[in-house]
């Protein structure tokens, strides 16, 4: 099975030209058939090299899939996380930065960049805070993207895939200058809420990759290698504004997590019902009631599925068997 970053050569320019996804998936599942929109031209950033813009974007397709991005601060999902380096290095992102593995950023397909967003690994309990400044992964039932580095703190770059928690934090930013592009308007800075006290683990350096020129554009193929600087510590208490530069990991308590691959939230009991023996042909299926935003939804979901491998088969063949909103989800 080809891996995140393969696809996403392939859907590069897709993603550059659409510059977004976001949420679609509940949007369908409410109502009656798949959300349809069309392929849209996308906007070009007029910004210098390695200077980024602020970005929500039109609706996309890749893959049969489409993607919805928008505003969504109250953004906090669940699934598999992904990571890509080296193939990408030094090339910019969706919205027009140049993309350095060894920084914490990542990409996601809905959300606007650039956004933070803490990305907890479920696995492990290490959480840390990235800047999302791209668009993908395009993969099937993998959520976020991370930077090497990201994958490297999380404890997951050996693996290449992990159990994690996505939530928005903040509207991050511009790197190198303020310019926006055409049809997208930047938001207002939110406040970060205050943190306590957190542990801190200590790690080691990444391996020296060149990073960007001190006029913020990429560098030129075939550099040298530099002697990487010592690690450094950072704690972060209540009383100090919390740098998101910085490559502070935060342990939480691990706690038992299952997968499972939602195929509908409904609010009428007998449609849930109904979409639940149309994807019985797959596995065991079950139907759970859940409050969101004081209105009730009953989920349809497959599973619980033993690992990531087999959920990412199950839900190709429920994609092919034109369930296209299905996806992940890890509880």
């Amino acid at each position: 099975m080809m891996r995140a970053r393969d696809l996403r050569a392939v859907t590069a320019l897709v993603a550059l030209a659409a510059l977004g996804l976001g949420g679609c998936a509940e949007t369908k599942l409410v109502g009656a058939g798949a959300k349809s929109a069309a392929k849209p031209a996308g906007t070009t950033a007029q910004a210098a090299p390695g200077k980024g813009v602020y970005k929500v974007g039109n609706p996309y397709q890749v893959a049969g899939v489409w993607y919805y991005p928008k505003e969504n601060p109250k953004y906090d999902e669940t699934g598999i996380a992904s990571w890509y380096g080296p193939g990408f290095h030094g090339k910019y992102t969706a919205n027009g930065e140049a993309y350095d593995m060894n920084d914490l950023t990542a990409a996601h397909q809905t959300l606007p960049m650039p956004v933070f967003v803490r990305v907890t690994n479920l696995e492990n309990g290490r959480s840390i805070v990235v800047r999302v400044n791209d668009r993908g992964p395009f993969a099937n039932g993998r959520i976020i993207d991370m930077s090497r580095r990201g994958a490297q703190l999380l404890g997951f770059e050996q693996k290449g895939t992990a159990r994690v928690r996505v939530q928005f934090i903040e509207n991050a930013p511009l790197e190198g200058g303020t310019m926006v592009a055409q049809g997208d308007e930047p938001q207002p800075q939110v406040a970060a809420a205050p943190r306590g006290d957190i542990g801190v683990q200590t790690l080691a350096p990444p391996p020296t990759v060149p990073s960007r020129t001190a006029a913020g554009k990429p560098p030129p193929p075939q550099l040298q290698p530099t002697t990487p600087p010592a690690p450094q510590t950072r704690v972060v208490t209540a009383d100090i504004p919390p740098d998101y530069t910085a490559q502070t990991v935060r342990v939480e308590p691990v706690k038992q997590t299952n997968i499972y691959i939602q195929a509908g939230a409904f609010t009428v009991f007998d449609n849930a019902n109904r979409q639940s023996a149309k994807i019985g042909r797959f596995g065991p299926t079950r139907v759970t009631q859940t409050v969101v935003n004081g209105t009730d939804f009953y989920r349809v979901r497959l599973g619980p599925i033993d690992s990531v491998e087999r959920a990412d088969q199950l839900l190709s063949q429920m994609i092919a068997g034109g369930e296209t909103q299905a996806h992940i989800v890890v509880e």
